[in-house]
């Protein structure tokens, strides 16, 4: 059997709040289980949504809740010249080109056109890098975890933008580069990202990376539909209160559908983890897009 090695990827934006808390458990339950590694990255390429000091309360949180990762922590922001060097190998295969145009000026289309492909249509505007997405692997299939059969054509979603106007990296070709870098074999994150897979495939398949498994995750949704993010301001995971992180861990088992034994949301958070690892089974996750945050 391959080695396993998992990842959890949360952006600085803000603090994490219960969605984050059950995608970082889903993963780190995964990744225990097979007897594998669970390694964090910090994708920080953004530096304007990303407060200082953000990152260190995210690393608080998570050893509060007993997630405990393996090695360094790796933060994209340091990354530059490994994402440059993957865009110029794009470049020379004909399969990213520069764009000048501006969201405003396609708005009236459901995804950017193509207009650049053939020639920048006004050089002497800054310059996005763009991937296209009607060459290479197409139509993207993969097998799903818990979705099953998944089948796209990159192509109908627009060339994905890989690197900003304002030189910053963008995530799908950040994600590609660090997932293969550090030899991710399984992905478990939010069911949101889904529809990233066929460019992430693509670049995956362009770039000569090996293809990891994908689990996503049901959605976890407010009373009122919306996603739990930090934009929606969902209330931040506490850090140092015992009781409390007792009770979401044991809400975050829950919702993960794996029916931890109702009297064990008094339990020590090592105690509830231990149980958890070792009776993690993905099976039990309905296929359910989205979960509605009964707290």
């Amino acid at each position: 059997m391959s080695v396993y090695r998992g990842r959890f990827a949360p952006t600085p934006s803000g603090p994490l709040h219960f969605g984050s808390l059950v995608a970082a458990l889903g993963s780190y339950l995964d990744a225990r289980h097979a007897g594998g590694e669970w390694l964090l990255r910090i994708e920080d390429i953004d530096p304007p949504r990303c407060p200082p000091g953000t990152a260190d309360t995210i690393l608080r949180q998570l050893e509060a809740f007993g997630l405990h990762w393996d090695g360094p922590v790796h933060y994209q922001s340091q990354r530059h010249a490994a994402y440059q060097a993957a865009l110029e190998r794009l470049i020379s295969a004909g399969l990213a080109y520069p764009c000048s145009c501006s969201r405003k000026q396609w708005r009236d289309y459901p995804i950017y056109p193509g207009w650049c492909r053939h020639g920048v249509r006004e050089p002497d505007k800054p310059l996005a890098w763009r991937l296209r997405s009607d060459l290479g692997l197409r139509p993207v299939a993969w097998q799903d975890r818990l979705f099953g059969p998944q089948h796209f054509d990159p192509a109908e979603l627009g060339d994905v933008v890989l690197k900003r106007k304002d030189s910053l990296w963008a995530y799908q070709l950040a994600v590609v580069v660090d997932d293969a870098e550090q030899g991710i074999s399984d992905v478990v994150r939010g069911l949101d990202l889904l529809d990233n897979t066929p460019w992430q495939r693509q670049l995956q398949d362009a770039l000569g990376y090996p293809e990891p498994r994908y689990l996503h995750l049901p959605l976890i949704v407010a009373a009122n539909g919306q996603k739990l993010s930090k934009q929606n301001l969902a209330p931040a995971l506490p850090d140092d209160d015992g009781a409390a992180l007792r009770r979401l861990l044991h809400r975050a088992l829950l919702a993960l559908d794996q029916a931890p034994d109702p009297a064990a949301g008094e339990a020590p958070v090592a105690a509830q983890l231990t149980q958890a690892v070792r009776d993690w089974d993905p099976r039990r996750l309905a296929a359910e897009r989205h979960r509605r945050d009964t707290s």
